[in-house]
């Protein structure tokens, strides 16, 4: 009997980025900073209204997850002269959405429209302030030795959580330097995401800054132990090696923990 298509595909462990029927192919990175007294309200209002309301309901978006960073993440941040944060305290909460690969306009359209109506139906939240919102077009994937994870299941699989680094590239350097510079040494995550700076649109709430560089990378690598230890092996030096490969610097680096849905863990345990 001849496969179909689809029985034949998932036959191999994993399939090439391009050859995915379902590919992220942009995603929001949102990092915020509810007002101090205000953070176990901002998780709640998060989670139960806007994480939907704002965004999980949206055409061609396909996952989200939430993330915190505790005193003891920020702690581990670097450097200590961030472009990113105003201080190490600083950026909280962050958020995650994977996009559908050719269809980011739509999106963000969607998006922007129902941001607005969410404004003008009082379903925001004002005391929390934008840290470092913005928009990354997928450039790149790297795994650990031995794993077959597909960046589109990261958000779903829930991992304890994850390591961000954005760097700014030096004069000449291409995005595919960084997956080749990568790629070339044991990847600390599970599997990590390279992604590239992608406008904002300008009827975006005014709410929203546009602190983004046309230079900057992120990666964002998913960590399936301990988040600060797999921090401390893996990530701790990546700044110093990003800078000694001449790919560039790195301007903010941070552990996350993932949330708990529907309960306040860590709310109390930000500064």
């Amino acid at each position: 009997m001849t496969m179909s298509p689809s029985e034949s595909r998932y036959q191999v462990t994993d399939l090439p980025h391009s050859e995915r029927p379902i590919r992220v192919g942009s995603l929001l990175f949102t990092m915020v900073e509810p007002h101090k007294g205000h953070e176990v309200a901002y998780n709640r209002w998060y989670e139960r209204d806007h994480f939907y309301a704002g965004c999980m309901i949206g055409r061609w978006q396909f996952a989200g997850n939430r993330y915190i960073a505790t005193r003891d993440c920020k702690k581990r941040r670097y450097p200590t002269d961030s472009n990113i944060v105003p201080d190490a305290m600083t950026g909280s909460y962050l958020a995650l959405y994977w996009v559908l690969d050719e269809h980011h306009d739509e999106w963000n359209e969607w998006g922007v429209e129902q941001v607005t109506w969410l404004h003008a139906n009082d379903r925001m939240f004002n005391e929390r302030d934008h840290i470092h919102t913005a928009l990354y077009e997928w450039a790149g994937e790297v795994n650990a030795p031995g794993s077959t994870m597909p960046l589109e299941l990261a958000l779903d699989r829930h991992y304890p959580g994850i390591g961000v680094l954005i760097g700014e590239l030096a004069d000449g350097v291409e995005p595919d330097a960084v997956s080749d510079w990568l790629n070339s040494q044991p990847c600390p995550a599970d599997v990590a995401l390279i992604g590239t700076p992608l406008p904002l649109r300008g009827d975006r709430p005014a709410d929203v800054p546009d602190t983004q560089a046309a230079n900057r990378i992120l990666i964002i690598g998913f960590l399936t132990g301990d988040p600060l230890a797999d921090w401390d092996s893996g990530f701790a030096d990546l700044g110093d090696a990003f800078a000694n490969a001449d790919l560039g610097k790195i301007v903010f680096a941070s552990p996350f923990l993932t949330t708990v849905p529907g309960t306040d863990t860590y709310t109390d345990q930000l500064w």
